[in-house]
């Protein structure tokens, strides 16, 4: 029977695997932008921040989905070298992700095929990995900066989400019992840590969801919308 555990080291390439399957198209349609993925959106969380990570497990030991975070994102960029260097640096991180150009400029985040090809909803365009790579190692980029009203979003509301599960766990009400147990466990870092509440982001490929974050108790945050997106926060 299946049921929600703490995340434990051992369950990391399941959690990667969680992250890849179930990606975005304009990610998951790149091989490149599928590996270098979960280093952006699971991993950090998972290693600088387990006590705040809840799986789902099948009952057989198998991670099918997960609930990760932070209870304060600017704590998450305070320990973010350490992440670099302990993972984004290991032999694998350097395989999978590998390593940034530069950092000065932000790479565009679609960038021209080189077949000049006009497949799919870019027309000519795809995903640059490039720009990935850099999200990987500059925390300001991936959880700080952004558009005008990013930076008042984080401030006011300073605990991060993320949960995905394996397509054949999903709508059988994991979702909202995996949020409930973050949730719990936010509340007790205490308000000087978490600010107003907690915040995720839903691509703008993937806003079905909106109407589920509501129903627990989340609202739309205005802002996401300029970049894509769609942000989405809870008042605790």
């Amino acid at each position: 029977m299946a049921f929600i555990r703490p995340f434990r080291p051992e369950d990391t390439e399941d959690a990667k695997h969680i992250c890849r399957a179930t990606l975005p198209p304009s990610l998951s349609s790149s091989p490149r932008a599928t590996s270098i993925s979960p280093y952006l959106w699971t991993l950090p969380f998972t290693h600088l921040f387990p006590s705040h990570c809840h799986i789902l497990d099948d009952g057989a030991g198998r991670a099918v989905g997960y609930v990760i975070g932070t209870p304060d994102v600017f704590a998450l960029a305070a320990e973010y070298p350490r992440y670099v260097a302990e993972v984004l640096g290991s032999p694998l991180g350097r395989e999978e992700v590998g390593v940034p150009g530069g950092l000065q400029v932000r790479e565009p985040w679609v960038k021209v095929k080189e077949d000049g090809g006009v497949e799919g909803k870019e027309g000519g365009k795809e995903m640059n990995p490039e720009a990935l790579v850099q999200l990987a190692y500059k925390v300001e980029w991936l959880v700080l900066e952004g558009v005008e009203g990013k930076r008042e979003l984080v401030e006011e509301y300073r605990a991060m989400l993320h949960i995905d599960l394996l397509e054949p766990w999903q709508g059988k009400a994991w979702g909202r019992k995996m949020i409930e147990r973050f949730v719990e466990g936010v509340r007790r870092e205490g308000k000087e840590r978490y600010g107003k509440g907690i915040q995720l982001g839903v691509a703008g490929e993937n806003t079905k969801v909106v109407g589920f974050y509501e129903r627990l108790g989340f609202r739309v945050f205005p802002g996401g919308e300029k970049e894509g997106n769609v942000w989405m926060v809870m008042d605790l």
